[in-house]
């Protein structure tokens, strides 16, 4: 039970340390076509949040409508400069996956909440933590952001064309997300999912009744620790046995750690599985 504990206060210390108070240290790495939009009011948590929209390159040279790809973490995303320990490198990749491959999207990446993290983005109560927000965190997304992202942007808004997508909290809530909302989200990218501090969403994605009518790419680091890869284990075992058998991939990556590092390596071929891209030869 010690490694399970040891590995639970690492975890749980990186995510309180992830903060953008104060100056940034670094220069900004988002690409141009990523934007920083105005804080948004989330009227279900009573709280504003800012976003970050990634477009294509392509976008206002065409009159194309794009799929939409929800993220949390957004100050990790794309910018060095607001990042915890590095970013994601989303923006660079799309980029990349666009000129070889013709995949395209569009991103929105919604802010953490920097201490409220761990209650935004858990479904669940938990005695250490308190009250989960993560049902109302996720209203936010479907009710009140992502009608005014169909708005102003051209998008694909059906739920085959809209994906959900974070790590540990992130991956966690991003399950949620389709299970609360399985009439919005058709994708999901759960990325290091910290299935430790919310065993109950197992039962919970079992039930899901559009579960076989959802793409899922579920990925964990094998140095992550034993919570972690006992975690994926398990909602890999459950996948198998309940969602739709062209629908899912699991990968337990062996040198995978709990870093951006790693998300970053298995970013391009999730966005490919779960968008049915063609670049299977260039990731």
């Amino acid at each position: 039970m010690t490694k399970r504990f040891n590995l639970a206060a690492i975890v749980l210390l990186a995510l309180h340390a992830m903060t953008t108070n104060g100056a940034p240290t670094t220069a900004s790495t988002a690409q141009s076509n990523v934007h920083v939009m105005p804080a948004v009011e989330m009227k279900t948590l009573q709280r504003e949040r800012i976003y970050r929209v990634y477009l294509p390159e392509s976008y206002e040279e065409s009159n194309k409508h794009y799929p939409v790809l929800y993220m949390h973490d957004g100050q990790n995303l794309f910018d060095d400069a607001t990042s915890y320990v590095g970013e994601w490198g989303v923006d660079e990749a799309l980029n990349q996956l666009a000129s070889t491959c013709d995949l395209e999207m569009i991103v929105v990446g919604i802010d953490h909440g920097d201490k409220l993290r761990m209650t935004e983005l858990n479904p669940y109560d938990n005695e250490r933590f308190g009250e989960g927000e993560g049902d109302a965190y996720v209203d936010f997304l479907v009710n009140e952001l992502k009608p005014r992202i169909d708005q102003k942007f051209r998008t694909l808004p059906g739920r085959e064309h809209t994906a959900v997508m974070g790590s540990s909290m992130g991956g966690l809530i991003s399950n949620h997300a389709i299970n609360r909302h399985p009439q919005t989200f058709g994708l999901a990218g759960l990325f290091s999912p910290s299935y430790w501090i919310a065993p109950q969403i197992l039962a919970t994605t079992e039930a899901n009744p559009a579960l076989k009518n959802t793409r899922i790419y579920l990925s964990t680091g094998g140095k992550e620790g034993e919570s972690m890869t006992e975690g994926f284990n398990q909602m890999a075992h459950l996948l198998k046995q309940h969602a739709g058998p062209d629908q899912w991939r699991a990968q337990l990556d062996a040198d995978g750690e709990h870093n951006e590092a790693f998300w970053n390596r298995i970013f391009p071929q999730a966005v490919n599985f779960l968008f049915k891209g063609h670049c299977d030869k260039k990731v």
